[in-house]
């Protein structure tokens, strides 16, 4: 079993945890529900940079194609992405944001993340937690007179480190099996 130091905070009071076999299921939730709230904040605010060091290094970050099914378990093929990165593709899409040569983000988005429904169950290992959320994402570009609403429900593992959580794996789907937003420029 690794061991990972946490610093938490439970109302007031700060407690320091070697993994998650040491935490409450509220600190859990509370951490992941951080987390996530944080990770919406920086994104809606375009602070990218800041947002990558909330990437653990091993990150896994899929949009999967999804097909119209008469059962939900076959929507999802396995085969077909719209978006499988790494940490460093992750990287690479952030500096082409910062370019200005990013031409589907000219003139850029202007979003708000809303993050509910959130499941938070612990992982396999002591220092994973399995989360799962709703998002809607809110997307305006230029002077468009309508924005996009673009609804995703998403599977996420975080990491605890000893400087926070880590988002280690994210799995996004779509909630519609059209897109129906010019492209996904923006990080789900």
């Amino acid at each position: 079993m690794s061991t990972t130091t946490v610093n938490t905070t439970a109302g007031n009071t700060a407690a320091t945890v070697t993994d998650t076999g040491a935490l409450t299921q509220e600190q859990i939730r509370h951490l992941a529900e951080d987390f996530l709230a944080r990770e919406a904040k920086l994104l809606d605010e375009r602070r990218f940079d800041e947002w990558l060091t909330m990437i653990d290094d091993e990150i896994v970050y899929e949009v999967p194609i999804r097909s119209a099914r008469l059962s939900f378990e076959d929507e999802v093929s396995g085969g077909g992405y719209r978006i499988r990165d790494d940490k460093p593709l992750l990287a690479l899409r952030v500096a082409r944001l910062d370019s200005g040569q990013a031409w589907a983000e000219v003139a850029p988005s202007r979003t708000l993340r809303v993050v509910g429904s959130v499941i938070v169950e612990r992982g396999e290992s002591a220092d994973v937690v399995n989360v799962e959320s709703a998002l809607l994402l809110y997307r305006q570009r230029g002077h468009d007179e309508l924005g996009d609403v673009i609804p995703v429900r998403r599977q996420d593992q975080l990491r605890l480190t000893a400087d926070g959580p880590r988002l280690l794996r994210r799995t996004a789907l779509l909630t519609t099996a059209i897109l129906q937003t010019p492209n996904l420029g923006v990080f789900v």
